[in-house]
């Protein structure tokens, strides 16, 4: 058995799961799944949000230990579901670790939605929920382009690689901007429903959503830090609308 080789493997596969907004539980489990698939009981493995640790002893007795550390995370739910997939065939199968290479590979290059798709989904976003918060018609027409405002923000801070605080408070602060302008010109009604309509695309709600399930499953360090960065990312959408809003007060 080639230990490094299954330590290199199934840490990887536990980084792209977390990478992508696996739960903890869901991290930790299939990397310890995927040792006891090629025999070995001996592994133990950490998580939390930022950084992986898995050590596993070998047939004599040595320690051989890998850490990954996780930059920043994302949320690919499809990429999840295709890892976990693979999980399962390591599993039933127990491929050779070459193939099970290809596979990561396969699956890292899958590309997900397009970004005009994106685009697309940010301002039916926009449009929907400026609806559902009370807007008009006229209102939920033109947050369409707050939406588009939106995106386009979130995609060029992504290109250099921002801190995501100061990306919230810019993005949200342009949604605020875009909605002011229209009903300032005549054109729409209410600005605060296409506001609050376009910040649903900046709510963290699979984030809240991880963090109860990680507290309820035991993992307390893990919530615990995903509850302070689904709140920081909350403070930075208040922050940018708020300041937008006091802006435009201030100088018309």
């Amino acid at each position: 058995m080639n230990y490094d080789e299954l330590l290199n493997i199934s840490t990887e596969i536990g980084y792209r799961l977390l990478e992508s907004g696996g739960e903890i539980y869901r991290v930790e489990e299939s990397i310890q799944r995927i040792f006891e698939a090629y025999g070995i009981f001996t592994a133990e493995v950490f998580v939390i949000p930022s950084c992986i640790i898995v050590t596993v002893c070998d047939e004599d007795g040595h320690s051989l230990t890998k850490i990954r550390r996780i930059r920043g995370l994302g949320m690919d739910l499809e990429k999840v579901v295709q890892f976990n997939a693979l999980c399962r065939r390591i599993c039933r199968e127990r491929p050779e670790f070459q193939e099970v290479h290809r596979e990561i590979r396969r699956i890292d290059q899958c590309t997900g939605y397009t970004f005009w798709q994106q685009l697309f989904a940010f301002a039916l976003i926009s449009f929907s929920f400026t609806l559902f918060f009370g807007g008009d018609l006229t209102d939920a027409c033109f947050a369409i382009f707050c939406g588009i405002g939106v995106k386009l923000v979130l995609h060029n801070m992504s290109r250099f690689e921002a801190n995501s605080f100061f990306t919230n408070i810019i993005a949200s602060g342009t949604a605020a901007v875009i909605a002011l302008f229209f009903v300032r010109i005549g054109l729409a009604h209410n600005s605060d429903k296409m506001i609050i309509g376009t910040l649903m695309n900046l709510v963290p709600g699979i984030a809240i959503t991880n963090v109860m399930r990680d507290i309820i499953a035991g993992d307390l360090i893990a919530g615990l830090i995903k509850l302070t960065e689904a709140l920081l990312v909350a403070t930075a959408i208040a922050l940018g609308a708020g300041m937008a809003i006091t802006l435009s007060q201030i100088l018309l």
